[in-house]
């Protein structure tokens, strides 16, 4: 192996993080110049390494220590889900982006990827041949998730040991209380989720914990794209007795299922008569995103009121922090994971910083949190 630069960050005589160091990891050579360049055209990236296969790309990893990694799924000799299982072996915490194709063979790849150790991934570009369209679109989507994933490196794994507090309890980084509680807290007759970076994972932890079934009905938003959201949802339906689906156009909700909103279309409820109606739309995108958290947190708070139960777990940008301040503003709870077992605490600590959270907690401790609420006994 060629000599690499010293591994870790780069500093300056200021102590200053200088560059982020990244791996690039795809078979493709053409690929692998789109991604590099891409990364080029930011003065706080630089490209450290580059592998073929998955087995080379483990053995940098081992070698370079890079800040992030780019892993392609589908790749010869150690495709990209076995490079991922590989590298957590010896390297819990490097940030790691799939590319995958939006086909199904891709999705399946990529959500047991993402379930296995994979922070996050990017669709690849559908048509590598028009090479400039491919460089803005990893320009546009890529970048962006390098500097927030090197910016809060990836602590969560799946079986990892979360035996941790939350460690915003008072205003610490500028962060204030949560909000105090009525005395005697109303039992929910809903909950809503908004997830996005370092859901996956995240969901397969909460869900492997649920023993028993769940009252009422769950609803999830967790930024996907079409394909993505069915599998995730099947997947989660093997973990507990709780049956996960993705949710359907006009379908009336059910005590004691989940439904995640579809890959590319918004979820919203509207009662009718004594039920609760699904619906989906392609309106455009609220906060970039399609689904998105604000569109299901607003329209639920409008039906459970003080009855709802709102979580906003890990995820970057700030999606649900609008439906957050409906939902409190209706009278219900929202609580939302802590920034210590957060891949990326954006949306959380969105709206924790605006002071709509009723409670902190770290990953562990979500599962029991609904439980407790729900007043089922564990």
């Amino acid at each position: 192996m060629s000599t690499e630069p010293e591994a870790g960050p780069v500093t300056d005589a200021n102590d200053k993080v200088a560059k982020i160091r990244v791996l690039v990891v795809d078979d493709s050579g053409i690929m692998r110049r789109i991604i590099t360049t891409a990364l080029k055209t930011d003065s706080d990236i630089e490209v450290v390494g580059i592998a073929e296969d998955g087995l080379i790309g483990v053995a940098k990893v081992a070698e370079l220590l890079p800040d992030v990694v780019t892993m392609d799924v589908e790749m010869p000799n150690m495709d990209g889900l076995t490079a991922v299982v590989e590298i957590r072996k010896f390297n819990r915490t490097v940030p790691i982006i799939m590319f995958s194709t939006l086909t199904q063979k891709g999705a399946e790849a990529t959500i047991r990827a993402l379930t296995n150790g994979a922070s996050d991934y990017v669709g690849k570009p559908t048509d590598v041949s028009d090479t400039q369209a491919a460089f803005n679109i990893l320009k546009e989507r890529l970048i962006p998730k390098v500097k927030a994933l090197y910016k809060k490196p990836f602590k969560h794994m799946p079986n990892a040991d979360h035996k941790m507090e939350p460690r915003l309890k008072s205003e610490q980084n500028g962060v204030p209380p949560p909000i105090a509680e009525n005395a005697v807290s109303t039992v929910p007759s809903a909950i809503v989720v908004g997830v996005s970076t370092g859901g996956p994972s995240a969901l397969i932890d909460i869900f492997s914990e649920f023993k028993k079934p769940l009252p009422v009905p769950m609803f999830i938003v967790q930024h996907m794209p079409p394909n993505f959201t069915l599998l995730l949802a099947e997947r989660l339906s093997t973990l507990s007795p709780i049956q996960v689906l993705e949710a359907k156009h006009g379908d009336i909700a059910e005590n004691g299922k989940v439904y995640i909103a579809p890959g590319g279309f918004h979820l919203h409820l509207e009662m009718m008569g004594r039920s609760v109606v699904m619906y989906t739309s392609e309106d455009p995108p609220e906060n970039s995103c399609r689904p998105a958290v604000d569109v299901l947190f607003r329209s639920a708070a409008k039906i459970f009121k003080s009855k709802l139960l709102g979580l906003v777990l890990t995820g970057m940008g700030n999606d649900g922090l609008k439906g957050a301040q409906e939902i409190v503003q209706a009278g219900g709870t929202m609580v939302v994971q802590d920034e210590a077992t957060s891949v990326i605490w954006g949306m959380p600590g969105s709206v924790a910083q605006a002071n709509l959270a009723h409670k902190i907690i770290p990953l562990n401790k979500v599962a029991s949190e609904i439980m407790s609420r729900l007043k089922v006994q564990e």
